[in-house]
């Protein structure tokens, strides 16, 4: 492949470039460089610092033409000035030049029309290691002639000294600039940072081509009946899909064109909490040798307490979708069959199945509810009831009704069903009733996928118009209604109207004078 110059890397000179490095020359820098320990089954383990999860606070976009008029301003897109991107890139650099630099290329996107190649440079070997795992990784004939598309720096270790005179949130920042096509992180070790940075611009360039960016897994039936798991961290995605019966497409980020679905990504990265062979054996088994461990616990021999959070509770293993012994290897399918949107609600309200109109799709696509589980984010220590539109929105440069007009449209095209899954709490809220059992869950989800949801009698749930099936194998009849399973009727009916009053306040902000997404009456009413 070549030597690579500081000239083609944008640095003002280099020490070493790793560029491309395979597994086992990984391996070896991260075992020279001290940078990780070895699990008793030969699995590189590391630490990602203070920073277990992303920092959305430090993301910002550099606001400027064109792209500020396609961008929705806000909490979640902050605009950051030229002047402060071209100031933090020159640091960043300065910084990066003359050090030993890792260089990770990879495609973005199974679908080579519509694919981007993505070029990461870095001073870690894991984070190589752990780009090579996420995204699609190129041959080597491929190599030869790799233009990045988008270029990552990550100067993880650098922090910026001037973030309060800057504007900025601390001294950490993530900062994409859509014109120059770069994004620049420092101060955040976290592996995330970079995969979900350019989720995020997929997100932005996508739909732009009339494709729609999913926040979702996705896996196929030995018919091509296709699946969609939507949801946000801990609800359940990654494991609800990896399903031995069915080749796994992939576990987080996925487009729907004209063809069908394709995979963004090339591995997945899966939490680890209280991971077991007997629940998730799939996973389990595909963390071995050129998987990556992150913030596990673990004793002098190696052996990992998957039951520890004392790290964190967002436990990560990245690994190549080639683990997964039962995948989908064009990483692409057809069109949908079945859309499932997870929560996982902390209220305990939700029923554990729900067959969705149409109407109701829409509605709890754009509230997006669940709850944020421990660990995912900065500062969020127990789970807090939480709405994302689109189960996603810190991933949405666009305003959500843009992700959501495609889906309808798509909906409606191609005759997909849609469910409402809770994988959260029955019999009570949060720290009161039980979390679902993943066996309750899949027996649900297998309900949907074999069609045989289709063929029970349905009730419909008095606060949220859900309509749900009176009985279904595999699942404790008391819990199909939730109300039933709560022993106090009351308790229920005050947190189901809490609860219904958070979605019809939460949904105000999508009806507008054309109403043209006014799904309130699909919505729950107090």
């Amino acid at each position: 492949m070549g030597e690579m110059t500081a000239e083609e890397l944008g640095l003002k000179r280099v020490g070493k470039v790793y560029r491309n490095l395979g597994y086992d020359e990984l391996f070896t820098h991260e075992r020279d460089n001290a940078e990780g320990k070895l699990s008793a089954n030969g699995t590189m383990m590391v630490d990602t610092g203070k920073f277990t999860g992303r920092s959305p606070k430090d993301k910002y976009f550099v606001k400027q033409d064109p792209s500020q008029g396609n961008i929705a301003w806000g909490n979640i897109n902050q605009p950051t000035t030229a002047e402060v991107f071209d100031e933090l890139y020159a640091e960043v650099i300065d910084y990066l030049s003359g050090k030993d630099v890792y260089v990770a290329d990879g495609y973005c996107g199974a679908n080579p029309e519509t694919s981007r190649n993505i070029r990461f440079i870095t001073e870690i070997a894991w984070q190589s290691h752990f780009i090579k795992n996420m995204f699609i990784r190129p041959d080597d004939a491929d190599l030869d002639g790799f233009a990045p598309d988008f270029t990552v720096y990550n100067a993880a270790k650098l922090t910026n000294k001037k973030w309060q005179e800057m504007g900025l949130h601390s001294e950490v920042f993530v900062i994409f600039n859509i014109e120059k096509n770069v994004a620049i992180i420092g101060g955040s070790w976290y592996g995330g940072e970079m995969k979900k940075g350019i989720f995020t611009m997929m997100n932005y360039w996508m739909p732009l081509k009339n494709i729609l960016s999913m926040h979702c897994s996705a896996n196929v039936g030995k018919d091509g009946d296709v699946c969609l798991f939507f949801g946000l961290s801990g609800t359940g995605k990654t494991t609800l899909s990896t399903d031995a019966a069915r080749k796994l497409i992939g576990d987080d980020e996925h487009g729907w064109d004209a063809d069908g679905v394709f995979n963004f990504e090339g591995g997945c990265y899966a939490k680890c909490i209280d991971l077991s062979p007997e629940s998730e054996p799939e996973i389990f088994n595909a963390i071995r040798r050129d998987a990556l461990l992150e913030n596990v616990v673990y004793n002098e021999d190696g052996i990992i307490d998957y039951t520890d959070s004392s790290k964190t509770e967002n436990t990560r293993v990245s690994y190549p979708i080639e683990h997964i012994d039962n995948h989908e290897p064009t990483l692409m399918a057809g069109h949908p069959k079945n859309i499932i949107f997870l929560t996982c609600d902390a209220f305990g309200v939700l029923p554990p199945v729900s067959k969705l109109t149409k109407e109701q799709a829409m509605y709890y696509f754009l509230s997006g509810y669940t709850a944020k589980v421990a660990g995912t984010e900065r500062g969020i220590t127990e789970p807090q009831a939480a709405f994302s539109a689109c189960f996603g929105e810190a991933f949405l440069p666009l305003h959500p009704t843009a992700y959501a007009r495609l889906l309808g449209e798509k909906m409606d095209q191609y005759g997909v069903n849609a469910y409402l899954v809770n994988t959260g709490w029955a019999g009570g809220g949060y720290g009161v009733g039980n979390r679902m059992s993943i066996k309750a869950t899949r027996a649900c989800i297998n309900a949907i996928l074999d069609g045989s949801i289709n063929e029970v009698e349905f009730d419909q749930t008095r606060f949220f118009k859900l309509h749900i099936p009176k009985e279904l194998p595999g699942v404790d009849a008391s819990l199909l209604n939730p109300r039933n399973a709560w022993p106090n009727k009351d308790g229920f009916d005050q947190a189901a109207n809490k609860l219904v009053g958070m979605f019809i306040e939460n949904f105000k902000k999508y009806i507008t004078d054309n109403d043209e997404f006014d799904f309130t009456a699909a919505g729950p009413q107090l």
